[in-house]
């Protein structure tokens, strides 16, 4: 593997790659691991919105229900992280940075624009019955923290939703980019992160 992350780290330079899938799917999991091995800044849409809910009540109550932060959100809480100086000159590992159909573009401007464009996505591959199996397991587990879009099974629903309707066109345009890398994400930790390695370097190597 160390040889394949060279490879990786050379094709990268200052560039992103950007990690999709469904709720439950191991996005961060996957998305900081890369980071530690590539010399990568973590950047994830999720934790900064959950972060900026504590300060918006609207917004906090959107994120609460399983939705999509809308847009206008997006654009003006998450984009502008791209132009931050603590990112500049190294890689970006983002994790579902651009989830609603037509965020994408913005999100591949921004990161051209700041020395960081994409150039691959990863998309983790697990069912909405895997995912409501690792939600019944972390339930009991308590592993997740008291994240507000976790505690109900409707709101995970919801969530499925969102992914289905909102972030699949997303995944479909970097399909027909050329960049998308289909990982199946349904064995162990390190099965999973061997098959993100191996998509990339042999991405890297194309």
């Amino acid at each position: 593997m160390e040889q394949q992350i060279a490879i990786i780290k050379q094709w990268l330079g200052t560039g992103s790659i950007n990690v999709f899938g469904l709720p439950f799917s191991g996005k961060d999991t996957v998305g900081i691991r890369l980071a530690e091995l590539l010399g990568a800044k973590f950047l994830s849409s999720g934790l900064i919105l959950r972060a900026a809910e504590q300060e918006d009540s609207n917004l906090a109550k959107e994120i609460s229900s399983g939705n999509l932060a809308s847009t206008e959100t997006f654009r003006s809480i998450i984009l502008p992280y791209f132009g931050r100086e603590e990112l500049a000159g190294v890689p970006l590992i983002l994790s579902s940075v651009g989830r609603w159909s037509g965020e994408e573009f913005p999100v591949m401007d921004a990161a051209k624009n700041a020395n960081h464009a994409i150039k691959a996505v990863i998309l983790l591959n697990i069912s909405e019955e895997d995912a409501q199996n690792r939600w019944d397991v972390s339930k009991t587990l308590g592993d997740r923290g008291d994240r507000s879009d976790d505690r109900e099974k409707n709101v995970l629903e919801t969530r499925f939703k969102e992914f289905r309707e909102k972030t699949m066109p997303v995944i479909e345009t970097y399909r027909k980019m050329g960049i998308l890398l289909p990982v199946q994400a349904t064995g162990t930790r390190e099965e999973v992160f061997a098959n993100v390695i191996e998509a990339l370097a042999k991405l890297a190597q194309s």
